[in-house]
Parts: C-alpha cells; sequence; structure tokens
C-alpha cells in the first residue's frame, strides 16, 4: 500500500515522528496556526478529495479556504480551527455513520492496568463508581447525540462491539455495586435489550463478535489471582451467541483481555502472565486462533522498559497494528502507537510512531532516563480505547486536559488531531456505529474429549539464544505446569513485588512437573501434552541439567496439533525449508510424557530436596558447627521458610532467575549449569567425601532448574500472620510483635527453639530469654496442629476452602458446557440465588 510521504518517513526514520504533533507541543492556545499545522491539514484534505471523490465534496473549497488563510495575519487562529474542524469532521468515516461511544469516569487506580472489573466479594470491589450511558452522535445531524443503552444512575456500561451489519451492539454493563459486569446486547436503534449472561459471583468483559455469529469475552470464571497481589484476574471464554455453552479458550495463569477480531479470523488480544520472571514487563500482544487453538505471541513480551501494550486493533488494509503502551501500575491509558511487526517482536524498532511523539522513547530504554513498566505513567496527554477507521484515520478517547476527562478525538497519519466530542465525566470506546467488513470462519482445530493435544518441536537448536549448544546435546525436553493461583492472604513476602502468601525467595510461582519426552539426534520431539494446562518448556542435557527454559507459558485445546520451529525461533522468519524426509519424531508415534519420580505433583522443598541434605550434609552444615556458620543446611523451618532454603539463596550458592529480566536469557545462563551449588555437587572433585546418589543429585538439579521453589501451594493456615506462613499471631501486641520488641529477634527455629540464632544474643538469665523462648516453642506448637502446605497434614484455612469449593463449582459448569458441545446441545447458566445451571437440547 502507499502511505502519506509524512507517514513515509516516519517509518523509516523514528526520530521524523516529531512531526506528529500532541496538544500543547506545536502551540500554545490560542496562538496562530504553526506551518506544519497548516501543511498538515493540506495533506489530510487532499488525500480525502482523492480517496473519497463526490463524497468528500467540499474538499476543494476547504483548500481553497486554506489558502486564503495563508494569505491573512496571525489572528486567524479562530478560523482555522474551525476550518480544520469543519474539514475533519466532513471525513466520510466519521460523519458518514454515527460513532458509538460510552459516557463514563475513568476508572479509580487500583494496582494495575487489568484491574477494572471491582468485582463483587472481593479486596477492590469499593473502587467501584456508577458510569453513564452508551450513547451515539452523529455529525451529519451537526452532532445530535442519542441513547442507545443506559444502566441507570448506580450502573456503569462498556466495552461495545458492533455487529458486521451494524444492527446490534453487545456489550458489558453492571446496575450497580453489588451486581457484576454481564453481557447484553441491544439493537442499534435502542430497543430490544436482552440479557447474555448472568452467572453470580464473576464478572464478563470485553466481547467481540465472530463471523460464524460466536462471541469471545474475558471472565473470571476461573477464579484466580495474579501472583504478585491479590486481585481477581480473567481469561478468555466463548459462547454461542445467545449466550448458551460458555467454554474456555484461554488458560494462562493471569488476564487474557482487548481481545479483537483480526482481519484473517483470527483474534488478537493483550495477555500478562510472567513464569521465572518480573511481573512488570510481562504483558504483551497475543494471537489465537477463534476456538482457542494456536495461542502464539504477536509483540512485547521481552521489551525491559514499556513492556505493557494494550487493547490493540489491526489497521484496515495493512499489517500494522494501532494500541496503547501503557503501564503497570496505572489505569488501562498512556500513549497511542502504530506497531509494525516485520520489523520485530519486542523493543523499539516495530513502534512506528506514538501520540505524544516523544513517547517513543519510553520504549526499550533499561536503564535509561525512561526506564521501569511504569514508564508511560508520565505520558501526557494520555490515550485510551484505539479504533482505526482507516489505515490513515484513527478514533481514539484521550485527555481534554481538564483533569482526567476524556474526549473522543479524531487523529491521522498526517499530524491533524482534534476534539470530536465530550461530555460529562468522560467519553470511551469510540466506534462507527454500521456496516464493517465480515472476516472468513475459520475451521474447529479442536473438539471437546477433554483429552490430549499434540505439540512438535521442529528442531531445538534453531533460536535466537540457543549460541553455544551442540547439536546432539539436548537429550529431552520436561513439560512444567505453572498453576493459577487461586488463595491468597493479607501480609506479604516482599521477594520480588509482593507474594501473597510467601511462595518463594525471588519468584511467585509453584510447580508441577508433568513429565520428560526424548528429544531426537535431529532436534525434533513430538509428543502427547495434557489439555488446558498453562505449561512451559525446559531442554534437558544427558544428566538432567537444564540447558534452556521457557519464561512464558503455552496451552493445547483437547485434540489440537500445536506446533514449534525451535526454542525462541526468529517468530517473523519462515521454517528452515523441508527435508525429503520427515523428522525423526515425526516417523514415529507421540511420546507420552514420563513422570519424574513419581506421578505429577506440586513441587514441595521440604519433601523433594531437603532429606538429601538431612542425609549427606546436615552433620556437618548444621548450627553450632563452623561448616554451618558458612552454609547451614539443616531443616530446621523458621517465620517462612525453613534454614537451608533460606541460605541457599543468601549465601551465592544459587544462580537462577527468580522474578528475574524481562529478556529472554542466554542457553546456559542460569540454573543448574551456573550455579555453584550445583557445580560443586556435581563435580569431579567430591566434596568432603560426600557422594550423592544419582536420584539425590537428580533431585538437587531439578529443584535449582525449577528456579528453586518452595512451597507447593498458595493456600495457606495462616491467612492473617507474617506472609501468610508464620506460626506466630501479628497484630498489636501480637506474639510476632512482643517477640520483636523484646528482643529483635527473628532469625529463629521453630523445630529446635533452643538453636534459635537469636537467642544466643542473650544471656539465659535474662528475662528476655525466657519470654521470646516461650513465644517460639508457642510457634513451634502451632505448626504441630496447624502445619504449613510444607508439612504433611496440612489443613487450609476456611476462606482458602471457601475459594477452593467455588474453583470447583465453576469448573463443574465448565464440564456441563464442554459436554453439551461434544454432544451437540444447548446449555444455559442461569443465574438465581444458587447459581442453578439449565441443559435444553
Amino acid at each position: 500500500m502507499k502511505y502519506p510521504a509524512s507517514f513515509t518517513r516516519r517509518l523509516s526514520t523514528p526520530l521524523l515522528i516529531t512531526l506528529l504533533p500532541a496538544l500543547g507541543a506545536v502551540r500554545a492556545w490560542g496562538a496562530p496556526p504553526a506551518s506544519n499545522e497548516v501543511a498538515m491539514l493540506r495533506a489530510a484534505v487532499a488525500d480525502l478529495t482523492a480517496t473519497f471523490g463526490p463524497r468528500y465534496p467540499q474538499g476543494g473549497a476547504f483548500l481553497a479556504q486554506l489558502d486564503a488563510l495563508g494569505k491573512q495575519p496571525p489572528a486567524a487562529r479562530e478560523a482555522f480551527d474551525q476550518l480544520r474542524r469543519a474539514a475533519l469532521i466532513a471525513n466520510p468515516l466519521v460523519s458518514g455513520q454515527p460513532l458509538l461511544y460510552v459516557v463514563r469516569r475513568q476508572y479509580r487506580g487500583d494496582h494495575h492496568n487489568t484491574e477494572t472489573m471491582f468485582q463483587t466479594g472481593e479486596c477492590n470491589t469499593g473502587s467501584y463508581q456508577p458510569g453513564g450511558p452508551l450513547k451515539a452522535i452523529d455529525f451529519a445531524r451537526n452532532g445530535a447525540s442519542r441513547v442507545v443503552a443506559d444502566p441507570g444512575p448506580q450502573g456503569r456500561l462498556r466495552d461495545p462491539d458492533v455487529y458486521f451489519d451494524g444492527q446490534k451492539i453487545v456489550f458489558s454493563m453492571r446496575k450497580n455495586i453489588n451486581d457484576n459486569y454481564h453481557l447484553y446486547e441491544v439493537n442499534a436503534d435502542g430497543t430490544g435489550l436482552k440479557t447474555l449472561t448472568s452467572a453470580e459471583g464473576v464478572f464478563d468483559i470485553d466481547p467481540f463478535y465472530l463471523p460464524d455469529d460466536h462471541i469471545i469475552f474475558t471472565s473470571s470464571r476461573e477464579p484466580k489471582y495474579c501472583m504478585c497481589n491479590i486481585h481477581i484476574m480473567g481469561n478468555l471464554f466463548k459462547m454461542d451467541g445467545d449466550g448458551a455453552n460458555i467454554h474456555q479458550i484461554g488458560k494462562s495463569t493471569l488476564f487474557e483481555g482487548h481481545g479483537a477480531l483480526m482481519p484473517d479470523g483470527r483474534m488478537i488480544y493483550d495477555r500478562w502472565d510472567y513464569v521465572d520472571r518480573n511481573f512488570g514487563n510481562a504483558q504483551g500482544l497475543w494471537t489465537a486462533n477463534p476456538d482457542g487453538t494456536g495461542h502464539v505471541i504477536f509483540y512485547g513480551t521481552s521489551t525491559p522498559a514499556g513492556g505493557v501494550v494494550l487493547d490493540p486493533q489491526i489497521i484496515p488494509g495493512t499489517e500494522l497494528v494501532l494500541c496503547i503502551l501503557g503501564a503497570c501500575h496505572d489505569r488501562p491509558w498512556g500513549a497511542m502507537a502504530i506497531l509494525d511487526r516485520r520489523r520485530g517482536v519486542d523493543g523499539r524498532a516495530p513502534v512506528v510512531c506514538t501520540w505524544p511523539a516523544d513517547a517513543i522513547h519510553r520504549v526499550g530504554d533499561p536503564g535509561g532516563p525512561n526506564s521501569g513498566f511504569d514508564t508511560f505513567s508520565g505520558v501526557h496527554p494520555k490515550y485510551e480505547d484505539p479504533y482505526p477507521l482507516s489505515d490513515k484515520y484513527f478514533l481514539c478517547a484521550r485527555m481534554t486536559g481538564q483533569g482526567e476527562q476524556m474526549g473522543l478525538y479524531l487523529a491521522d497519519v498526517f499530524g491533524n488531531e482534534i476534539l470530536l466530542h465530550t461530555e460529562g465525566p468522560g467519553c470511551y470506546d469510540p466506534r462507527p456505529l454500521g456496516p464493517r467488513p465480515r472476516p472468513p470462519v475459520m475451521a474447529a482445530r479442536r473438539d471437546f474429549k477433554n483429552a490430549d493435544g499434540y505439540m512438535y518441536v521442529q528442531n531445538v537448536y534453531v533460536g535466537t539464544h540457543m549460541q553455544g549448544v551442540k547439536p546432539g546435546s539436548v537429550k529431552a525436553l520436561r513439560v512444567v505446569e505453572s498453576p493459577e493461583k487461586r488463595y491468597w492472604t493479607k501480609p506479604g513476602w516482599q521477594g520480588q513485588g509482593v507474594e501473597r502468601p510467601g511462595m518463594s525467595w525471588h519468584d511467585f510461582l509453584n510447580k508441577r512437573i508433568l513429565g520428560t519426552v526424548p528429544v531426537e539426534s535431529d532436534g525434533s520431539a513430538y509428543f502427547a501434552l495434557p489439555s488446558d494446562r498453562f505449561v512451559y518448556f525446559q531442554l534437558l542435557d544427558e544428566q538432567g541439567m537444564m540447558i534452556q527454559s521457557m519464561r512464558s507459558g503455552t496451552i493445547v485445546q483437547s485434540g489440537e496439533h500445536a506446533g514449534c520451529v525451535g526454542c525462541h525461533e526468529e517468530r517473523r522468519g519462515a521454517p528452515p525449508p523441508p527435508s525429503k524426509r520427515a523428522t525423526l519424531a515425526l516417523r514415529r508415534a507421540p511420546s507420552r510424557l514420563e513422570g519424574w519420580r513419581g506421578p505429577p505433583r506440586l513441587f514441595n522443598y521440604r519433601t523433594e530436596v531437603q532429606p538429601v541434605f538431612d542425609k549427606n550434609c546436615v552433620r556437618c552444615h548444621d548450627y553450632g558447627k563452623e561448616p554451618g556458620a558458612k552454609l547451614n543446611l539443616a531443616g530446621d523451618r523458621g517465620l517462612i521458610f525453613n534454614v537451608s532454603y533460606v541460605n541457599l539463596w543468601t549465601k551465592g550458592a544459587l544462580k537462577v532467575t527468580g522474578a528475574g529480566p524481562p529478556e529472554i536469557q542466554q542457553a546456559y545462563s542460569w540454573g543448574s549449569h551456573a550455579s555453584k551449588l550445583t557445580q560443586i555437587l556435581a563435580g569431579t572433585n567430591v566434596h568432603q567425601k560426600v557422594k550423592l546418589s544419582p536420584e539425590e543429585l537428580d533431585r538437587i538439579v531439578t529443584w535449582v532448574d525449577l528456579n528453586a521453589p518452595y512451597y507447593p501451594s498458595y493456600a495457606s493456615a495462616y491467612p492473617h500472620n507474617q506472609f501468610g506462613r508464620s506460626p506466630l499471631d501479628g497484630g498489636q501486641m501480637g506474639q510476632l510483635q512482643r517477640l520483636g520488641a523484646a528482643t529483635g529477634i527473628t532469625d529463629l527455629s521453630f523445630d529446635r527453639p533452643e538453636m534459635s540464632p537469636g537467642l544466643a544474643r542473650l544471656p539465659k538469665d535474662d528475662p528476655r530469654y525466657s519470654q521470646a523462648l516461650a513465644i517460639i516453642r508457642a510457634g513451634q506448637e502451632a505448626l504441630k496442629t496447624r502445619p504449613n502446605p510444607d508439612a504433611e497434614g496440612f489443613v487450609a484455612c476456611e476462606t482458602d476452602q471457601q475459594r477452593e469449593r467455588k474453583y470447583q463449582a465453576r469448573a463443574e459448569i465448565e464440564r456441563l458446557n464442554r459436554a453439551a458441545l461434544r454432544d451437540g446441545r444447548k446449555f444455559y447458566e442461569v443465574s438465581k440465588t444458587n447459581a442453578v445451571a439449565t441443559a435444553n437440547p
């Protein structure tokens, strides 16, 4: 396609995007029009005249008026603004049909840009504010507007999507703070309002129509919480157009939202997930087929600064994406941007231009003045809800300059930007209320048997960070599940971000090894994979040591056949040319997962690793012994973790990523190959005549390669105590406070209270010694009756049991929906007092 010259220059020279002005960047309010403003308007009018011909009949007159204004004195500011508004609104894409929009307040800030739902019964329900109606404005009728749907004085409406013929609208609405967001549909003229979803205790937002009349949306129907705090998350779901057969099609452990249809029938959406990496730069764009198969990265998951990309929309007739570059801890707004994925899948290179223009310098700037995952909080003005009318003209919501009020704006590639309309607290979600192209219907690539899917890797040695990995060195591929977080506690562990409850020293996750499969000598692997599991892969050498690891996740649907070229391969390139013969893995049946030392289970440091130290190391590396002063490997439990775990993390024995950098890590750069602990234990120089058995060494190696986790579960026996793990109660004058106030002791042992290192600072005849010892012994007794999940006999607190019952109830409804789909029936979930589900043939 051919772009205007000014836009082409921006494509080839990013610095020239400064030609694209933001409010106040070119002139002060009331100043005369700058020469580039005149040129930009002239370029737009010329383009509209050439593009629309008789549908833009005043083009010539607008150009003549612009020429006449150029001969007037500088006082022509007001006349220029009037002319610009008239010329740009006359664009048939703007005035040729009504524009739909939502009147509402900006969401209250609450932890993360995904947190706009304020679901009932959750930590931030009180942040809910009533909004306003869904309206349509018609610029062909001098901006006359009308109400399409009204949520009532205590309600709020959001996320409209217009059907392909322009005759109906799907949206999300909430009637009051005691209600949740449900999906509704209304005719374009405001008649025929009907409820599509009504499940209790969940939210349904971000709906959009599919070409086959199904609807995809984001929901909390699988209740889960963000690992780095306590907020409810959401996944992608799909349903029939009448609300039947709702089923989950996304399974990542955090949030999937702002879905939109692509011209080829796939969907594009933003997704927040992190595996063994930082939480803040982990929100990029993904694509998938509408049946939930083929989830793949599109852009932005490994960008070190500004790694938050929201609300993607494909620009018609191009391969470009219009989106928002936002901040982790902010509302879902920021800079508006155009991405060209042909230039890359991360960093600044794919960012063609931004609004405001200087925001581009905040992308991919690690260590620079604009570094950090919240850098886009500093952008002004802020943009939201972008919608491309064509390859040159875009609608969006943008700050008007009146606090947080947002207005409907029109921007174009020539640099023009005008306020179309604002009212009340603000206007959002602009889009045409008229017909649009219907993409092709994609055939289903899955079934509903809840069986395995299949994964194929052509060559594990192909990848951007596989340098130095010799062919033939990879012997197996390990599949690890990263389970969802179903529970949370109040006090948190500040390992990296907020772990509520504490899970590991510097990461948020628990892990479950599903098994390993062989990698053939040509680097290929082909294996069955359990469906509906959020998993990641690790490459292992002949010693079972990790060479490379994914730091995101993937899923397969039942019956799906998925595949990749290699590990972190260049995603924009074509696969290697096929050989005359199939790869070795494809010449046989798919491998089955071989379990790791028993059936799949949540990894527990105290049961999987600590026994190795108890048998081989603690006779020297213990309290009161010289080696123990350097590295204590005793299993004594402390306030959150046990002694050996804390020592290994804090005394340089491990080199793991924790919740580390967003960039892809080089092969061999972390894990057992790089950690001092495993180098010593697996080395030829046997440490102090200690010789571990192959199984014992494998347990330690595997733990290190899993990023050194500790707890197997997010559930807690002590939800109100420190870290959600300490048996000592907190609060004013609680045991923990009294212990600290009396002695300053935090380094303690609940298994051998007298050995607590902190006690050694006090004489035994000091009254504080006996007081502290009594408190530690009280913690010891508490753990006997209420152990943490790292010990046998653990029972979750009642709150976590309630959350688990809700999770299982929702899982049963999911099962009923899938059974109906498998059997060709209709299943409707009807909200009543006890959430009754009904099925009809």
